[in-house]
């Protein structure tokens, strides 16, 4: 080290020898009392990797990215030779003739210094850089300098030039968070280090020196004259001949920022998968690992799901009538066009409804300024859908004159209604969910969880607790047929009243009316409240809210009095569909899951979900046809555990069928499918609006309502307002999906019963087939029967009979 030294000094400053041993041996007693505080290098040489957090729809389409710091490590083989004679360049032309200090250099810094008072040459190697970045503080003091000069000594006796060169361009920062000539070449170009071409990659050998200096996006001036610069200094050192340097100096600048390109925008979803990612990895390596996380999401479904709840939002919002301008703005002729784009710029970008400010407005037109020199027009025809909401009850008349709609300075948003033609449009005040899984293994495969994210985050499919109405009303009757009901035993449609907390409790039906003794199977279709009523009291709170824990629910998600039949307890959309999977797979409790698997930057698998599955062979024929809704992994799985008997969930879709065929959910007889079964629901006053179905391939549930708790109106029962946009939402989902036949379990015998009394008959008139667990065959009024009696005639009424009154069909 002592010789070493000596011609360092020597060398560089070109004083006698005997005086440059003498300084030498003086910094040798320094340098070996540093020697023993040096850091060690081994752990430098593995360069980890630092990149964002990305997610991914189940056939690997980019769904979203978190995390803006990004290093990427590669090969220095993978490194092109151009590319690494740009970096040597500029920042260390000996590199390969020195062991780390470049004395020559070093005296030349100096020297430079000395002269002009500033550092217009630097005298640090590439070595050097290795250990101040990675291994030192950036404190300016002698101590550091000199124990960066023994480090970069240490690495070259320690790792090939190759190795020290290698780590630099892995781990050298470029600006913009990224660290690695590999994630510059992304971030900068959108490249891989092999597209980039002569003038680019001497651009990015320019950035390291002074990142935000010489950056091409914020100085654009300055890092061409850089790159320049490193050019002719290739040029001069035989890398690049003169045709290359004339090409690449004339060269446009190409550098743009890097922007994910997200394929499938779903950020409900993509917003649940990162909480999810944070809770398992912590926020620091979540966002620092480069996982790639795939989810079980179809992006065909998905864009299903958004486009359906949208338009049905929509579609209750023009019923409804115009809430007026987002917002107001004062003096507009006065704004210049970049003050009128930098308040657009601050409104939320909602998907398919931009924003505009209306610069000028008459009787008949309206100018609408949308930004970047952008306007449109607005007529009549196009605002007179805007009658003015009063209450949602009541709406005002309709615009006369466009004036009567929109005003100058009124910060409004517009909707292609057709090609070309925009009409006058709001957000929806009204939310929404929207949630579809497969009933096989509780894969998520789309999830709305609002109108738009960038309108509002708050994920209602997930977060937002409702009252699940009579959507709730199939898991009372599930349990009823496991205390030994049947669909064809009798409850009391009629008047029922008990003392509360509250007051006198006197449950009404929707319709105000009473139908008396009716069976089961149409108590449910026609969603009877106070028949719910009755067998909840008959058979108690505590055996229902215990039997009903078996579809997932909480105890503290149902009440503990008689309302809960009603469905006056708590619970999100995404918990209703896990419930409803059960009546859809056979019997099988799943568990909803999104994150399918977990990879590593490198490709390596950190998590696998296997998900309990049900049985589905067991429960539906076997199509020949691929369901695209299949399950997400292989069929080979641990077995779900059974919820409630085969038996009880085969009699439970039959009679959710008849709610399409014959009951509160006609509607979706338009879907032309024998398959699908669900249930509505209606709270107090309409605040909300659900429907709850499926198909044995896919659960469905949707809700509408306000996020206030508002009552949506007169009219927005779960049949209308989420029904329709269920129907809208399957209508695509499940084309390509094969008529599903359900097997029948063992251990039910078919038995003809009377539609009006529910008992046992021969008689095939008025009657249908009912098929009743075979241990209950005899006893089809369940275990405290209701008898039914037929109308007697009065004395001095006709003498014509009355007939029984007909419920549903004869068959």
């Amino acid at each position: 080290m002592l010789g070493w030294l000596a011609r360092l000094v020597s060398e560089g400053l070109a004083i006698p020898f005997d005086l440059a041993l003498i300084a030498a041996f003086g910094a040798a007693l320094v340098l070996n009392a540093l020697e023993a505080e040096l850091p060690q290098v081994d752990g430098l040489i593995d360069v980890e990797f630092e990149e964002p957090l990305r997610i991914f729809t189940a056939k690997g389409a980019l769904m979203a990215e978190f995390g803006v710091q990004r290093r990427r490590a590669v090969a220095f083989d993978e490194i092109p030779p151009l590319l690494i004679h740009a970096f040597i360049a500029v920042e260390d032309s000996r590199f390969f003739q020195h062991d780390g200090i470049d004395a020559i250099g070093l005296a030349r810094a100096a020297f430079s210094v000395a002269r002009s008072g500033e550092a217009t040459q630097g005298g640090s190697t590439i070595s050097m850089q290795v250990a101040r970045n990675f291994f030192l503080s950036r404190d300016k003091t002698v101590k550091r300098k000199l124990t960066e000069i023994l480090l970069a000594w240490r690495l070259e006796a320690r790792l090939s030039k190759e190795a020290i060169l290698s780590l630099y361009l892995n781990k050298i920062f470029f600006g913009h968070r990224s660290y690695g000539v590999a994630a510059a070449a992304e971030f900068y170009y959108q490249k891989t280090l092999d597209e980039l071409t002569l003038a680019e990659m001497a651009m990015l050998a320019g950035l390291p020196q002074a990142p935000s200096v010489n950056n091409p996006l914020t100085n654009p001036e300055r890092a061409i004259a850089r790159r320049n610069f490193i050019l002719e200094r290739m040029h001069v050192l035989g890398y690049i001949d003169e045709t290359d340097l004339l090409l690449a100096i004339t060269a446009p600048l190409t550098a743009q920022r890097y922007v994910p390109v997200i394929e499938l925008r779903a950020d409900y979803l993509a917003e649940m998968a990162r909480q999810e990612i944070v809770q398992r990895y912590g926020e620091e390596d979540a966002y620092r690992l480069g996982l790639r996380v795939y989810t079980t999401v179809d992006e065909n479904l998905q864009r299903e799901a958004d486009e359906a709840l949208r338009r049905g939002l929509m579609a209750y919002n023009q019923r409804h009538g115009y809430h007026g301008p987002e917002a107001k703005v004062e003096d507009v002729a006065e704004l210049s066009v970049e003050a009128l784009d930098a308040l657009l710029a601050e409104r939320p970008q909602v998907p398919g409804l931009p924003v505009g400010i209306v610069i000028n407005a008459s009787g008949s037109m309206a100018e609408v300024y949308l930004g970047k020199g952008e306007t449109r027009g607005l007529g009549l025809a196009q605002v007179k859908w805007a009658r003015p909401f009063k209450t949602e009850n009541w709406r005002g008349p309709a615009p006369r004159r466009v004036t009567d709609a929109v005003a100058v300075g009124d910060v409004i948003r517009l909707r292609e209604d057709k090609p070309d033609d925009w009409v006058l449009a709001q957000v929806p005040k009204v939310g929404g969910a929207l949630v579809a899984l497969t009933p096989e293994d509780g894969a998520i495969r789309a999830l709305s969880g609002g109108y738009a994210f960038e309108w509002s985050k708050f994920n209602r499919a997930l977060d937002a607790k409702r009252q699940p109405g009579s959507t709730f009303k199939p898991f009372v009757y599930a349990a009823a047929l496991g205390k030994g009901y049947t669909p064809a035993s009798l409850v009391k449609d009629e008047r029922f009243e008990m003392p509360s907390a509250q007051g006198m409790w006197r449950p009404k039906n929707a319709d105000g009316k009473f139908m008396g003794p009716i069976r089961i199977r149409v108590a449910l279709s026609k969603s009877r409240n106070l028949a719910i009523v009755n067998l909840i009291n008959r058979m108690s709170v505590k055996y229902a809210r215990e039997f009903i824990q078996n579809f997932g629910f909480t105890l503290e998600s149902m009440p503990v009095d008689m309302s809960m039949a009603l469905g006056s307890g708590s619970m999100t959309p995404l918990e209703l569909a896990r419930g409803f999977a059960v009546f859809a797979n056979g019997g099988y409790r799943v568990l909803p899951y999104l994150i399918d698997r977990i990879e590593d930057a490198r490709g390596q698998i950190l998590y696998d979900a296997q998900p309990p599955r049900a049985c589905m062979e067991c429960w539906i024929e076997n199509d020949e046809e691929a369901a695209r809704v299949q399950a997400v992994g292989a069929s080979e799985g641990p077995k779900a555990p059974l919820a409630i008997d085969p038996r009880i969930a085969y009699n439970m879709d039959s009679m959710l069928k008849d709610v399409i065929l014959s009951g509160t959910a006609t509607r979706a007889k338009q879907l032309n499918r024998d398959d699908i079964a669900g249930k509505t629901g209606t709270t107090n006053e309409s605040r909300d609006s659900w429907f709850a179905g499926y198909q044995p391939r896919l659960v469905t549930v949707v809700w509408v309502g306000r996020d206030d708790n508002k009552p949506l109106g007169k009219g927005e029962w779960g049949g209308t307002a989420a029904l329709g946009i269920w129907i809208d939402f399957m209508q695509d989902a499940l084309a390509d999906i094969p008529v599903a036949t359900i097997k029948r379990p063992e251990g039910m015998v078919p038995v003809r019963i009377s539609l009006s009394s529910g008992d046992k008959t021969r008689s095939k008139s008025n009657s249908r087939i009912e098929y009743i667990r075979d241990e209950y065959q005899l006893m089809t009024l369940g275990p405290d029967p209701v008898r039914y009696s037929a109308p007697v005639a009065r004395k001095k009424a006709a003498p014509k009979r009355t007939a029984p009154r007909m419920m549903d069909e004869l068959f």
